[in-house]
Formats: C-alpha cells, sequence, structure tokens
C-alpha cells in the first residue's frame, strides 16, 4: 500500500488519530485535516511523529474542514501531490450540545448552531467525498467511513443537534454507498461503543454514561479508539469490497444490552 494514502477529517484526536496510525502501519501516506489551537498543537506534532514513526510520509492540515475553500486547497496539494487516496476517514466531532426547550426557560437551541452541527458532522461528507470523486482522487478499491454513535437513535440530553447529525451521517452513508458502488468504492458507518474522547467529555453528564456503559457492556470496559482504529484497518482489507451501506458497530456487544 505504500502508494496509498489515507485522508482522515478529525486527525488530532480520538478516533481520527488512532486510525491514522494504524493505517500508517499498513503502509499508507496520511493526509490529515484537523481544527486545533496553540495550547493542543503539541498533541499534533506527537501524532504526526508517531504516524512518521511507521515509515509513512504526513501532511497535517490546520483548517476547517466543513470551510468550502479550505476543502478545496487541501485537494489542491493532494492533486498536486499525485497521491490517491485509498481511505477516508470522517470522524468530525464538532457542533453544539444544548437543549431544544431548556426546562428552566432560558433560550433553546438557535437555526445556526442546528446549521453548523448538521453541516459540519454530517453534510461535510458528501462535500468531501463529491470533490473527490470529480477530481478523481479516490484510488481503486477506496474505502470511505464516518464516525456514528448510538446517538442517532437514542435520546441523550442536550444531545439533539449531535444525534440528527449522526442519523443524517448514517442516512448520507447509505446514498453514498448506492450512488458509488458502480465505482468500486464502499461508504460505511462506524458506530463506536462509549468511548473516552475529549468529544465525549464535552457532553453534559459524560461521566454517567461512561459508567453506566462499563456496567453494562459484555466486555466489562469501554471502547477504546484502539478498538476503532484496528477495526477500520481490517475492514480495508480487499475481502471486504462486498461489504458496504452498512452501520458497523465497534463496541464490544454494548448496543445489544440496549
Amino acid at each position: 500500500m505504500s502508494k496509498d494514502w489515507a485522508l482522515i477529517l478529525g486527525a488530532s484526536s480520538g478516533f481520527g488519530s488512532k486510525t491514522a496510525v494504524e493505517l500508517a502501519k499498513l503502509g499508507m501516506n496520511v493526509f490529515g485535516v484537523h481544527l486545533d489551537r496553540r495550547q493542543t498543537m503539541p498533541m499534533v506534532e506527537q501524532i504526526r511523529s508517531d504516524i512518521e514513526a511507521q515509515g509513512a510520509e504526513v501532511a497535517f492540515f490546520n483548517v476547517n474542514a466543513a470551510d468550502a475553500d479550505r476543502r478545496r486547497e487541501v485537494l489542491d496539494v493532494v492533486e498536486e501531490r499525485g497521491a490517491r487516496v485509498r481511505v477516508m476517514l470522517h470522524s468530525l466531532a464538532f457542533g453544539t450540545l444544548k437543549d431544544f426547550v431548556p426546562e428552566d426557560g432560558s433560550g433553546g437551541i438557535t437555526k445556526p448552531q442546528m446549521d453548523m452541527t448538521l453541516d459540519v458532522m454530517a453534510h461535510s461528507l458528501v462535500y468531501w467525498t463529491q470533490d473527490l470523486v470529480a477530481r478523481g482522487l479516490f484510488a481503486e478499491d477506496a474505502r470511505i467511513y464516518a464516525m456514528t454513535s448510538s446517538g442517532s437513535t437514542r435520546v441523550i440530553r442536550g444531545y439533539g443537534a449531535v444525534s440528527a447529525a449522526k442519523a443524517a451521517l448514517e442516512s448520507h452513508c447509505r446514498q453514498l454507498a448506492y450512488e458509488l458502488m458502480p465505482k468500486k468504492i464502499t461508504v460505511n458507518a462506524i458506530r463506536a461503543g462509549v468511548t473516552d474522547t475529549p468529544a465525549l467529555r464535552k457532553i453534559p453528564g459524560s461521566d454517567r454514561l461512561m459508567e453506566q456503559a462499563r456496567t453494562r457492556n459484555p466486555g466489562g470496559r469501554l471502547t477504546t479508539p484502539e478498538d476503532v482504529a484496528r477495526a477500520i484497518a481490517a475492514l480495508c482489507a480487499p475481502g471486504t469490497v462486498w461489504m458496504t451501506g452498512n452501520v458497523i458497530g465497534v463496541d464490544g456487544g454494548e448496543d445489544i444490552t440496549g
């Protein structure tokens, strides 16, 4: 896979960072898109070093992945380098965590907040895919993965906009899978179990969510980013070309316990 590249949207933490390193172990080079301030850049540099330690090339872009102009700039670089994207992972976790109708009578979520959440966490998958296809930047037998959660079908206080985004994301994966199968590009959503990530800790009551998950998970622990990264790497094998349009659970059986 030495000529293949992975494009990771949300590469600086959580599922994106661990998947970038895992795919580098397979011999893939990595384009990483992330949005970080100065205080978190040392973590980004460590991830870059971890990828390079696998003998892979790496190019990171500190930009807003939902901005059309920035998307164009990133893909200009991909095209200029003559790279072909074998795997794209959509792992963008940036949205508004707010009740629709707060009990205290304060203002609920606004239209700009709702629109932003769905645009970043769902619709951007479609726009990146459209541009990569239009430019001919996908490798043959390419894979697209998008990170969803059980929140796509369940209610969590303050999670409404993100829940809507995850449901939309899964729908987008099905539609893209249908349209891209003739091009031999597969599209699947990955439903991780409850995982201790920076994104999870922003959810109100995240400590309680983690404790509940530990209690009900048959494996007796939380899912880890490494669990998900290894699963995605395994799903990149040639024999999985007929798997598309699915929501694939990587959760140790957590979801089946309700």
